[in-house]
């Protein structure tokens, strides 16, 4: 019986240090010099055990780390519908840069996408999401929710709260009323299927789309 105590409490050691990392490992982890991590431990930053003369680290204490380094972490996305809007492309990923220089958010990536906002298969929108999933950053900061997508942005916002991302909408006194958020989407819509139809660039789908415009104005 004294045996199996002794072999009990072995084995529950070795789990304990099997979850535990040395100084220089913790410290590539984490991205540091181990010298950094040892004064984060003499400052208490983190706790540590000292097996003999070395330190040990819990597997918690790079998890905190890891999401302490997170913190405003943010991607920046921009998108336009076509690519003669290239330079309100430009104009957006700067205005966003600028939001995120005076709130002294990290940019950690800047995701641009020419595309319907439709288009759920976005070369942008998919990293975007890759991103999110994999817990990479802990928000994402647009214009307005239409860059994102034309429709079900609250799904969208609900998805990326439930990974732990935040979307931080900027320019929030230029959203729409919910008849002209209407109206766009239409406009929206029969512009993509115009498109498919006779071209993204052809005179009938420019037609169409001026007709519709006219017709809703009214």
């Amino acid at each position: 019986n004294v045996t199996y105590k002794y072999l009990v409490v072995a084995y529950c050691c070795i789990v304990i240090l099997m979850e535990m990392y040395r100084v220089g490992k913790f410290a590539k982890l984490v991205g540091v010099h181990p010298q950094t991590v040892k004064r984060w431990i003499y400052s208490k930053k983190i706790n540590a055990i000292k097996i003999g003369k070395e330190y040990r680290i819990p597997h918690l204490e790079l998890q905190k780390i890891l999401r302490y380094e997170r913190v405003n972490n943010v991607v920046i996305y921009a998108r336009v519908s076509g690519r003669d809007q290239k330079n309100d492309l430009e104009r957006q990923v700067e205005y966003l840069k600028n939001y995120c220089k005076e709130k002294n958010y990290n940019i950690k990536e800047i995701i641009t996408d020419i595309g319907s906002g439709l288009n759920e298969n976005r070369k942008g929108l998919k990293k975007l999401f890759k991103l999110v999933k994999e817990g990479e950053v802990n928000k994402v900061v647009i214009t307005t929710g239409d860059r994102l997508t034309r429709f079900s942005f609250k799904y969208l916002e609900e998805f990326f709260n439930h990974c732990g991302v935040e979307i931080e909408v900027v320019d929030k006194k230029n959203f729409k009323t919910p008849h002209e958020e209407l109206v766009d989407d239409l406009i929206t819509i029969i512009s993509h299927f115009a498109g498919k139809l006779y071209g993204f660039r052809s005179h009938k789908r420019k037609k169409i789309i001026k007709q519709a415009k006219k017709l809703f104005s009214e």
